[in-house]
């Protein structure tokens, strides 16, 4: 009963706060619900084939299960796959977990990043559409864009909303974020490749974008400044200190981000750039919590204070996006 105990309690971190468990272990089972009741409560023992059907369907490992000590780890992917799941798609499954970590009653995030955290980018819609269209056309490949160039003109509306409840809910979580000069870099390189190519289908907009560019980093500055996040274009309101920005000059982050909640600890890996690993094995998440905690004590904090360091850090990449609108 033990072993049921943590399944059921496994299944309970996988399912959305409005999901009744009840519901879901009927259905699933086909059994009815004084049944499921019976088996939740570990009155009745499940069958093998139950413990794999939940184990199967809500992806729990049986070696964390019964506890089998191995050097096996079990992820979650969320690949992106042309042309059948794209950065949509992707988008609403990243919002299902981003909210069901925000539900949580305590939870943070540390994330070492290579490139800027994805909730920033729809602090601004034309930041958004950019990185959105940059993923499928060039990354990805999709055909529908293949004779496209990119244009402020068709924002996708859906992927403005779904990006919006992505920031909503990520303001809310308490987080350490480690960049380095780089990590803006690979976004500034992003919107010169395409510049260069004739990618824009008009001048104005990569005018526009360099413009909600230099916006987008000073308002990172002033979340840093402040120590909370919030939304740009509103009363800066939120929670001292759960925002930590932090500088590393040594070491090239991989988009490595760590949860930990009163439920859960877990890790997400990038993959193809976009693609995520995800999983709550134990060990793996210690490890990753050690590291990831080593390398914040080489790195220099500049949230909240040490001023100095941060207007540098942050002057040097308002003006590359000053020099770079120069030139064109």
């Amino acid at each position: 009963m033990e072993t049921q105990n943590f399944l059921f309690q496994k299944i309970r971190e996988n399912i959305p706060s409005y999901i009744s468990l009840v519901d879901e272990i009927s259905e699933l089972l086909h059994i009815s619900y004084d049944s499921s009741y019976r088996r939740i409560r570990g009155e009745k023992a499940l069958s093998i084939k139950e413990l794999y059907i939940l184990s199967k369907h809500f992806n729990i490992s049986c070696d964390s299960l019964f506890n089998i000590q191995s050097d096996n780890v079990t992820f979650k992917h969320y690949p992106i796959v042309p042309p059948d799941f794209g950065v949509k798609s992707w988008l609403k499954t990243v919002l299902q977990d981003i909210r069901k970590i925000q539900q949580t009653k305590t939870n943070s995030i540390i994330y070492a990043a290579k490139d800027p955290p994805l909730f920033h980018y729809f602090q601004f819609p034309e930041i958004g559409a950019f990185k959105m269209f940059f993923w499928e056309k060039t990354l990805f490949q999709f055909p529908q864009y293949q004779d496209q160039k990119f244009t402020l003109r068709y924002v996708d509306d859906e992927i403005r909303q779904i990006g919006e409840q992505i920031l909503t809910a990520s303001i809310k979580i308490p987080t350490i974020e480690i960049w380095n000069e780089d990590t803006f870099n690979i976004t500034f390189k992003q919107i010169e490749h395409y510049w260069i190519s004739g990618l824009f289908e008009r001048k104005d907009d990569i005018l526009i974008l360099c413009d909600k560019l230099y916006i987008w980093i000073e308002h990172i500055k002033k979340q840093a400044e402040l120590g909370f996040k919030y939304h740009y274009g509103t009363e800066s309101n939120g929670v001292e200190n759960s925002y930590r920005f932090y500088e590393n000059e040594v070491v090239l982050n991989d988009n490595t981000i760590f949860v930990e909640t009163d439920n859960f600890t877990a890790t997400y890996l990038t993959y193809n750039v976009l693609s995520l690993l995800f999983t709550t094995d134990p060990e793996f998440c210690t490890g990753v919590k050690n590291y990831l905690n080593g390398l914040l004590k080489e790195s220099i904090l500049i949230s909240s204070v040490n001023a100095k360091e941060r207007n540098r850090f942050f002057n040097k990449l308002l003006e590359k996006i000053e020099l770079f609108k120069e030139t064109i």
